[in-house]
C-alpha cells in the first residue's frame, strides 16, 4: 500500500477528506528514509515537523544530568513520533527522538499543517481529535507509573504492545517503563516460570 494512503486510512478512522482535500494533503508530505539510530529531533532545534511512521520504530528520550537516558515514547507504524511540546509550541526540543530501526516517515511542516487546517476543517478537527487522544494516552502512562507495580507495568505493555516488545530493545522497554534492564529481566524470567 502507497505511505501516503496509510496516512490517509490513519485520518480517516476520525473524519472523511474529499478528493481535492486530499490531493491539498499529498502535496504537504515528504517522504523520508530515516538510518537506524538516526536522530529526527534533537535538544536545542525545534521540532519542525510532525512524523507519521510508515514503517519501522522510534523512542523518544532525554539524558538526564547523571547521564542516565529515560525512554518517553515508543512508536511503531501507523503512529505519530515529534519531541511533541517542541513541535506544538515551536521551542527548542529537550528529547532525542531515535530512530530504532531503518525507517520510512511521511513528514509535514508545522507551517504547512497550520496553514491548511484553517482551509479544511476536517483536517483541523483530524489534528485536535489525534492530538487529544495521544494527550489522554499520555496522561493514562502518567497514572500507571504511578500506581501499577513494575511487574504490572510491564504486563500491561505486553498485552497492549505485544509486538513492540519482541522489536524493541530490552534496555530501552526497561528505560520507558522506569526499571533497570536487570530487573525487568527477572520480571520476565519470574512470568516465564509461572507458565
Amino acid at each position: 500500500m502507497e505511505p501516503n494512503q496509510l496516512l490517509l486510512n490513519n485520518i480517516q478512522r476520525y473524519v472523511s477528506l474529499s478528493a481535492s482535500e486530499q490531493e491539498r494533503l499529498y502535496a504537504i508530505i515528504r517522504p523520508v528514509r530515516i538510518r537506524k539510530r538516526q536522530f529526527i529531533d534533537q535538544p536545542g532545534y525545534v521540532s519542525r515537523y510532525r512524523n507519521y511512521v510508515v514503517q519501522g520504530a522510534f523512542r523518544s528520550y532525554f539524558i538526564d544530568e547523571d547521564g542516565k537516558e529515560h525512554t518517553v515514547q515508543i512508536a511503531v507504524e501507523d503512529w505519530f513520533v515529534s519531541d511533541f511540546y517542541s513541535y506544538i509550541t515551536q521551542t527548542p526540543a529537550t528529547l532525542f527522538v531515535e530512530a530504532l530501526e531503518n525507517s520510512l516517515i511521511l513528514q509535514m511542516a508545522y507551517d504547512d499543517i497550520e496553514n491548511l487546517c484553517k482551509e479544511v476543517h476536517s483536517l483541523s478537527e483530524y489534528f485536535r481529535l489525534s492530538t487529544e487522544k495521544a494527550f489522554a494516552f499520555s496522561r493514562k502512562r502518567a497514572l500507571s507509573n504511578l500506581s501499577l507495580t513494575a511487574e504490572e507495568k510491564y504486563l500491561e505493555l505486553l498485552e497492549r504492545y505485544p509486538d513492540i516488545v519482541q522489536r524493541v530493545p530490552q534496555k530501552i522497554i526497561a528505560s520507558y517503563l522506569g526499571m533497570t534492564p536487570e530487573f525487568m529481566s527477572r520480571i520476565r524470567k519470574g512470568l516465564s516460570s509461572e507458565s
